[in-house]
């Protein structure tokens, strides 16, 4: 609460392409065939939650490509993080990374992110609204969750858990590259299944346009699936953040936060847990290249 007793809220006035709510997602109900959800970029996510004292299960937006902007009804503390953007209060530029603080009746703007793909906007307190299975997580392929905020809604912030002032004021981070990305891949569970004659590694892979938080299609000359095991079906199986997936198409799919549980077509690699976050600032055009090590 603020003083005379208002209730901490925020009013959104405009969106960009799109935003969503998100925390730390819903682990622990892939038995159910929920996947986790949650931010994107967790290592931005979290990074907000640390500058303003909130917790990963507070709730924040995710912004992407920028464009949000948020009428503060009461005086807030936010911090913006992810992929770098201009940010303002009022028309004045503030801090990227940093505490800021929003008077009653200010507004926080978001310009559009020159590089990376996902910003988050995070509220000392953090975004009170729905949650389904204890998360306030969008997981855009089941429908889980908070609908896809609008401009006009109203979120009413949660009594921050700071005092005084924060401990940091500025967490400087290197930006999302916006060439080639490397990712370090481990080989497997069914590596069996890609032909001898076909690499994941030793190329570059170019981010598809249908890519989304479900998962980075890549586009390039297709792999063939191994002579003996065409024309045959694997059974469904368990799909983790980061799982490299081959389609007969030939062209794989990378899965995000909002992965499925499970997946019929092989899984021939998976990306290094500390290379994760640089998958959900990929855009589409962009270049990858897969390898161990790397």
């Amino acid at each position: 609460m603020t003083g005379g007793g208002a209730v901490r809220a925020l009013t959104v006035v405009a969106t960009g392409p799109l935003v969503l709510v998100q925390d730390r997602g819903r682990p622990g109900y892939a038995d159910v065939g929920v996947s986790p959800s949650g931010a994107a970029d967790r290592g931005a996510f979290e990074l907000g939650a640390r500058l303003v004292g909130n917790t990963d299960a507070d709730a924040a937006f995710e912004v992407l490509l920028g464009g949000l902007a948020v009428r503060a009804e009461t005086e807030l503390t936010v911090a913006v993080t992810g992929a770098p953007c201009p940010v303002e209060v009022d028309g004045r530029p503030v801090g990227f990374a940093a505490p800021v603080h929003c008077g009653a009746g200010q507004v926080l703007r978001l310009g559009m992110a020159p590089q990376g793909l996902r910003s988050y906007v995070t509220v000392a307190g953090g975004l009170e609204t729905v949650r389904v299975l204890g998360s306030a997580s969008t997981d855009t392929l089941s429908g889980l969750g908070p609908a896809p905020v609008e401009a006009g809604d109203r979120f009413v912030v949660a009594p921050s858990r700071q005092t005084g002032a924060g401990a940091v004021d500025l967490a400087p981070v290197a930006a999302p590259a916006s060439g080639l990305v490397d990712l370090e891949i481990t080989v497997g569970p069914r590596a069996d299944w890609l032909d001898a004659s076909s690499s994941l590694t030793g190329r570059s892979w170019v981010v598809g346009a249908d890519s989304d938080r479900v998962g980075i299609r890549l586009e390039g000359p297709p792999l063939a699936w191994a002579e003996h095991v065409r024309g045959t079906e694997l059974a469904s199986e368990g799909i983790v953040r980061g799982a490299v997936q081959l389609p007969p198409s030939g062209r794989p799919i990378i899965f995000l936060a909002d992965h499925p549980a499970t997946g019929g077509y092989p899984v021939v690699a998976v990306v290094a847990s500390a290379c994760l976050d640089r998958l959900a600032q990929l855009r589409p055009g962009q270049s990858v290249r897969l390898g161990s090590g790397v």
